[in-house]
Parts: structure tokens; sequence; C-alpha cells
């Protein structure tokens, strides 16, 4: 059951505050590592392979991690992550210092990356519904979407300017510093202890019971069923193949950095936008169709993006596809905290990790090859057109209604 407290504005505000910090300089290092790789190496086999040592280990730790956030104290969960992946960048920056520069570094350290996600986004996602009230949620994450798209417009140039006038080492270093911050300002945050009765006394529950029942729980759950669905649809034909929109631009319209920069400055400033219009408006009441809908949309600008011929004309598509994101991750985000029980949120948004990270190196080993052998323009149209016909087939064939007719019942009204 869910408690309103007086103080949750200020503390929902130190939260977001905590984890803008941190995910800025997490953000600066994804940036300069992706645009590192891409200009050094201009192979789609070593962007699949970061994305498989970067997601992979992220969906084995969930497994994991949604339990421990179900259990434990879920700040503490979140900062142990925070400073584990601040240690292992920590000791990458001063391995390059030293002269160091092979490839499987740097894919030990997004590995390690990968663990603290693993263990951190289960526990960010169950906490804020411990702070802020039920009915303030969408609005909320509406906002915390705005911020950290805000920060997405901030850190490529950052990256950029950074990268260039420097190393990468310098990247590294910014996110150890924006680490430590972030660990001293959710350090100050009270987070409300969540009781679970069955987990005292001498038959309290154990771990593999949690585990187990978190599997049931998401198994017989009609909607968290569905939208597990969509997300691995969403990340194996979408996410993945937009990891390779810098090896297009390098390939297509010439390997500067500015150009890169500019890519993400565009798909920034559509998130930002997106988050700013649904944290307003606070999108349709009917949020399983917001949802499809964002879907479909995802479809038709991949391929708008694979048929770009002008830069100009690629920029735009990804300003459209930023654009398009809130109002699929913020209000599926939104669906989970308002319909999942407190006690069980830490093993869905655990479950929902393990598909977003097995479904993104799914996607890049198949993609990240393709791009080898054909044109990513290719990769991205046909990309386009399968989620499209895969979607829009699921909700027009009679199991696909059904199937959101079941999720619209659970969803708030």
């Amino acid at each position: 059951m869910r408690v309103d407290r007086p103080s949750w504005r200020r503390d929902a505000a130190l939260f977001l505050t905590s984890q803008t910090v941190s995910l800025f300089g997490s953000m600066l290092v994804q940036y300069a590592i992706m645009w590192h790789l891409t200009l050094q190496t201009k192979s789609g086999s070593v962007m699949a392979l970061a994305a498989v040592f970067g997601f992979l280990p992220q969906a084995v730790v969930s497994v994991f991690g949604g339990v421990w956030a179900d259990r434990m104290n879920r700040k503490v969960l979140i900062i142990g992550a925070d400073a584990m992946i601040a240690t292992a960048t920590l000791a990458l920056a001063l391995l390059m210092l030293g002269g160091a520069d092979a490839l499987w570094l740097i894919y030990a350290a997004l590995v390690i990356r990968s663990v603290g996600a693993g263990v951190q986004m289960p526990a960010v996602g169950a906490l804020l519904p411990q702070i802020v009230p039920a009915d303030k949620l969408m609005r909320v994450n509406g906002i915390n979407g705005t911020i950290q798209s805000a920060m997405m417009l901030v850190a490529p140039a950052a990256a950029a300017a950074v990268y260039a006038s420097s190393s990468i080492v310098a990247v590294f270093f910014v996110d150890v510093v924006t680490a430590v911050i972030g660990i001293g300002l959710l350090s100050a945050l009270a987070v409300p202890r969540l009781v679970r009765p069955e987990l005292t006394g001498d038959a309290g529950v154990g771990y593999l019971d949690d585990l187990l029942g978190g599997v049931r729980y998401a198994a017989s759950h009609t909607f968290v069923r569905w939208l597990l669905a969509l997300y691995a649809v969403v990340f194996v034909l979408i996410v993945a193949p937009s990891y390779l929109t810098p090896l297009m631009i390098v390939r297509t319209f010439g390997p500067e950095v500015w150009k890169l920069t500019v890519n993400e400055v565009a798909f920034s400033v559509g998130m930002v936008l997106g988050g700013a219009l649904l944290a307003t408006w606070g999108g349709l009441k009917n949020r399983v169709t917001m949802i499809v809908a964002s879907t479909l949309v995802f479809g038709a600008l991949s391929v708008g993006l694979g048929l770009s011929t002008h830069l100009v004309v690629f920029f735009g598509f990804m300003f459209l596809v930023g654009l398009a994101v809130p109002f699929f991750s913020t209000t599926s985000m939104t669906v989970l905290q308002e319909t999942v029980e407190p006690e069980m949120q830490g093993r869905v948004f655990g479950f929902v990790g393990i598909v977003m990270a097995l479904a993104m190196p799914v996607g890049m080993a198949v993609f990240g090859p393709l791009a080898d052998r054909f044109t990513v323009e290719s990769v991205l149209v046909t990309s386009g057109v399968v989620t499209f016909l895969v979607v829009g087939g699921a909700v027009g064939l009679p199991p696909g209604r059904r199937a959101m007719h079941a999720a619209r019942s659970h969803a708030p009204a």
C-alpha cells in the first residue's frame, strides 16, 4: 500500500537530481565509446560486439537484481551499482592513460558497467513509486524523462568537446566525478522502508521462492506479459538497428565528429519536447493505444531514416524518433508502476531489464554483420517494415485484439 508523504516533492527532486547527474556522466561515456569504436574501426561487427558486452551481462544480472530490489534497500543497491561502475571506469581511464588501447579493455569495462545497470535498473524503477503518490507518477515520470532528455541534449556536445579537445580518457574522468556527486545526493535521501511480512520470521520466503514467484507473476499477469513482448519487438527491430545510425553517417555523409554530435542532439531535442509535452498534457486516457501507436511510428520512422539521401533530412527523422520515445517509454513505465504491486515491482522491472538487455544484443548480432555485408540504409528500412508488419499484424489479428483488450483491463481507468 502506498502512503503519500508531505515531503514527496523534495524527495522526488533530490532523487531525480541524483539520477540526472549520474546519468549525464554515463551518457558521456556511452557517446565517447560509440564514437571511438566507430571512428577507429568503422566495423559493424565491432559495434555488434560492443552491444553484446554492453547489454548481455545486464540481462543475466537483472534476473537477480529484480529480486534484490524487492528484498533489500533499493537506495543502497543504486549507490552500490554506481560505485562499482565508477570504479571500473576509473580503472579503464588509468590503464588507457598508461598506454593500453586494446579493444578487450573497453569490452571489459562495458561488461562491468552492464552488470551495474542490471542491479540498478530494477531498483530505480521500483524506488520512485515509494516516494511519489500514485496519481502523480505520470507527470513525475514525464518530468524525469524531460530532464534526462535535456541532459541527452547537452551530453553529446559535452562529449564531443572533451573527446575532440582531449581524449576518451578525459571523458572517463568526468564520469567518475559525476558518479561521486550522484552518490552523495542520493545518500541524503530518506526512503521509506518497504515492509514485506512474508520475509520475516523463521519461515520467511527464500530468495529462490521470490524469484520463482516473480516469474509466475509476470507469466500470469496479462498486461505485464503483453508489454514484455512489445519491449522485445521494439528493442530487436528498432533500438538495435538505430545503434548503427552513427555508422551510416560515417559511411554515407562523412566521418566528422560534429555530424555524429548533431545526430544525437537532434534525437535529444525530440525527446526533450516529447517529454515536456507528455508531462504537461498527461497523454491519452487509453495508454495502451498510445504505447501501440508509438511503436508503429517507430517502424515508419526507421524506414524514413533508411531512405534519407540528405543529411538534414536524416537529422529530421532522428528528431521525430526522439519525439516519439517518451510516448512509449514513459507511458509504459508509468502503467507498470501504477499496475504492479509495490512488493513485486523490483522483479517486474528486472524482467523488463532482461528483455531490453537480451533483445539489444540479439538484434545487433543480426543487424551488425548485415551492415557489413549490405548498407545500413537497407538494414534500417528492413527493420522498420518488419516492425510495422509485426505490430500491425499482432494488433489486427484476433489473438492480438484479445491481448490488447486484456491489457487495457489491467491498466488504470
